[in-house]
């Protein structure tokens, strides 16, 4: 039986996919509605106006990450449960961001006010309370953790961290054109030349995070 719920989902889909295949800008209500066979009026019962689509989207990009993100709980590195949900949120974002490129960049604009986003929200400070973080501390470290994780994710996919089109990555690159302006460019030439490792250093700065919030929680 098509439920109101099914209607809705059904209009997220068409949202969602149009946003991959032609960027945020070409979602509009009447774009949507003519992607599913119905009118824009037809739209309004179901997700409201423009606004509340976008509002929608993020709720379905969050509902993804923490779905995807239960497929990491258990793997990696051996630690207590809260550590197993903070990794698990990290690696769903990135999965996430992966996936829609041109759409994850809307959790930056918008504020998570949904249900589902704010219980993905809260998913993250029960661990950060799990992990014996004072309660006073948590908001600053859940959005710490989620700048870092949606903007290292948004980062890798928006071409941000893109190698360029010349050898070695474009900080080293911009470096040998403005020496004089750019000295410790010099400095790190050798190591601005490699070809970073974008798992490894995802790895790595999860790690230390995960330190720092053991930190705030004994300190």
């Amino acid at each position: 039986m098509y439920t109101v719920a099914d209607r809705r989902q059904e209009i997220l889909d068409a949202a969602l996919a149009l946003a991959d295949e032609r960027g945020l800008d070409a979602v509009s209500m009447r774009a949507v509605a003519s992607r599913i066979g119905v009118t824009p009026m037809a739209l309004y019962p179901h997700v409201g106006n423009k606004e509340a689509l976008l509002d929608g989207l993020v709720d379905r990009l969050i509902g993804d990450m923490v779905t995807a993100g239960t497929g990491y709980l258990g793997t990696g590195l051996a630690g207590p449960a809260w550590e197993g949900v903070l990794r698990g949120a990290a690696y769903g974002a990135r999965s996430v961001a992966r996936a829609h490129p041109t759409v994850v960049a809307l959790l930056f604009a918008r504020p998570a006010v949904t249900d589902t986003a704010v219980a993905g929200v809260d998913l993250i400070y029960q661990a950060l309370l799990d992990a014996g973080v004072p309660p006073a501390r948590v908001p600053r470290l859940e959005r710490l953790f989620t700048t870092f994780v949606l903007g290292f994710a948004i980062s890798e996919v928006s071409g941000r961290f893109a190698t360029g089109s010349g050898t070695g990555e474009p900080r080293q690159s911009r470096g040998r054109r403005q020496p004089d302006l750019a000295p410790a460019h010099a400095t790190l030439a050798r190591h601005l030349a490699a070809a970073p490792d974008w798992d490894a250093e995802f790895q790595a700065d999860l790690a230390d995070l995960i330190v720092l919030i053991r930190a705030a929680a004994t300190g």
